[in-house]
């Protein structure tokens, strides 16, 4: 199953991947559920860089540790929790930025390994996640227009 969640923002790619880039300023101000977020391995957005981050998700806290395996700048990154338990379910998330005559697109997929019955016993917890990609899409949207 994935999880996506699409965002169309009236700036360049280059203004969404640069908000990436400086993400230990900007994850609390993302969104409200946002903890905490600090590199814990190499400094930004490169391939092999380590991350930790906090958030609470339908009123829990997560608390994950995340690599990243695959950056092109100002179009796509994607990491995989470090965690082998998490990594099972989780196997990766990433974020796709595309150019538009408009602004970009920004699109959220979170890859998850579960069946029908898995998918269903968990349904609340899946909702408030696609609540929260839905609401972190909104909320850079917010952000970014405002500042260009």
């Amino acid at each position: 199953m994935i999880l996506k969640e699409t965002t169309s923002i009236a700036v360049p790619s280059e203004s969404v991947y640069q908000f990436f880039e400086e993400m230990e300023e900007n994850y609390e101000r993302w969104h409200p559920d946002h903890i905490t977020f600090r590199w814990t391995e190499g400094g930004g957005l490169e391939q092999g860089a380590e991350a930790y981050f906090e958030e609470r998700i339908a009123g829990k806290s997560q608390k994950k540790t995340v690599k990243f395996v695959e950056v092109t700048p100002d179009h796509y990154l994607e990491f995989k929790p470090t965690s082998l338990l998490i990594g099972l379910l989780i196997p990766h998330i990433s974020f796709t930025i595309d150019a538009r005559a408009e602004g970009c697109e920004l699109t959220q997929r979170i890859k998850v390994r579960t069946g029908p019955i898995g998918a269903r016993l968990n349904k609340s917890e899946f909702d408030a996640v696609r609540t929260h990609m839905r609401e972190e899409g909104e909320n850079l949207k917010h952000i970014l227009e405002s500042e260009d």
